[in-house]
C-alpha cells in the first residue's frame, strides 16, 4: 500500500534572534566556538540533545525525551534546523556557530517545537506552523517566534527541474527531483474531502527536463 502524503509547500524555519527567553535556561553547544567534545562521529551534538532532552521533562512529556537525536548536518544550505518527527530528530545548520549561542538555542527550541506539536497531536494531522506549532513554542520559551529565519546564509540558487500540478485547482508545485510517492493537494484534500487524502487530487507531472 503506498503510503499517502498531502502536500504544503509552505515550510518555512525560523526568525532572528531577540534575546534570551524569562524564565527558561539558555542552552549552548558545547561545540559552540572551537570546542567539538561533545561531537560523535556522525555529527551529533551529545550536549544538545542533553539540553534539548531538559527542556522537554521540563514540561513532562518524558515519553519524547529518551528518543531525541540532535545532529549539525553539512547538507543544510539555507534552513537553519530542521525537524524530523519520524525519527525524533532535530538537524541544525553548522552555519549557525557563527552567529553565536543565541542562535543555536533559539533554532533549536524551534525545531524541538515541531517535534513537541506532532508528538501531542498524534495521529491527527496538524500544519507545520499552525496553531499547535506555536503553542509549542510558546511552551518552549519563544513565544511569538516566527516560521522563517532572517540569518545571512548563501544562497544558492537550483532549477526546478519537474513541475507538477493539481488536476483540480491547477495549482503547479515546482519540485527538484521526482516525487517517488502518491502526493496530493492539500489545499484541495481539505477543501473537498475533509483534510483527507484521495486521489482525485493526486499530482500530475506536467514538465520534465528529462533527467532523473
Amino acid at each position: 500500500m503506498l503510503f499517502f502524503k498531502q502536500l504544503d509547500f509552505i515550510f518555512g524555519q525560523r526568525s532572528e534572534v531577540v534575546g534570551e527567553t524569562v524564565g527558561f535556561p539558555r542552552f549552548v553547544a558545547a561545540s559552540e566556538g572551537k570546542s567539538t567534545a561533545s561531537l560523535t562521529t556522525n555529527g551529533r551534538d551529545a550536549a544538545l540533545e542533553a539540553s534539548a532532552t531538559k527542556l522537554l521533562r521540563m514540561l513532562g512529556i518524558n515519553r519524547l525525551a529518551p528518543l531525541l537525536r540532535v545532529e549539525w548536518n553539512p547538507r543544510l544550505r539555507t534552513a537553519a534546523g530542521r525537524a524530523d518527527y519520524r525519527q525524533n530528530l532535530i538537524s541544525l545548520n553548522p552555519l549557525l556557530r557563527a552567529h553565536g549561542g543565541a542562535e543555536i538555542d533559539r533554532t533549536l527550541r524551534h525545531e524541538l517545537a515541531h517535534l513537541l506539536a506532532h508528538f501531542r497531536a498524534g495521529r491527527r494531522r496538524i500544519n507545520p506552523h499552525g496553531a499547535e506549532w506555536r503553542q509549542a513554542c510558546a511552551d518552549l520559551g519563544i513565544a511569538g517566534e516566527s516560521r522563517c529565519h532572517t540569518l545571512p546564509f548563501p544562497t544558492q540558487r537550483r532549477r526546478r527541474r519537474f513541475l507538477y500540478r493539481c488536476p483540480k485547482c491547477a495549482q503547479d508545485f515546482p519540485r527538484l527531483r521526482r516525487i517517488r510517492r502518491a502526493v496530493a493537494c492539500l489545499a484541495c484534500c481539505r477543501q473537498h474531502h475533509r483534510g483527507a487524502y484521495h486521489a482525485h487530487f493526486q499530482l500530475r507531472l506536467v514538465r520534465s527536463d528529462g533527467r532523473d
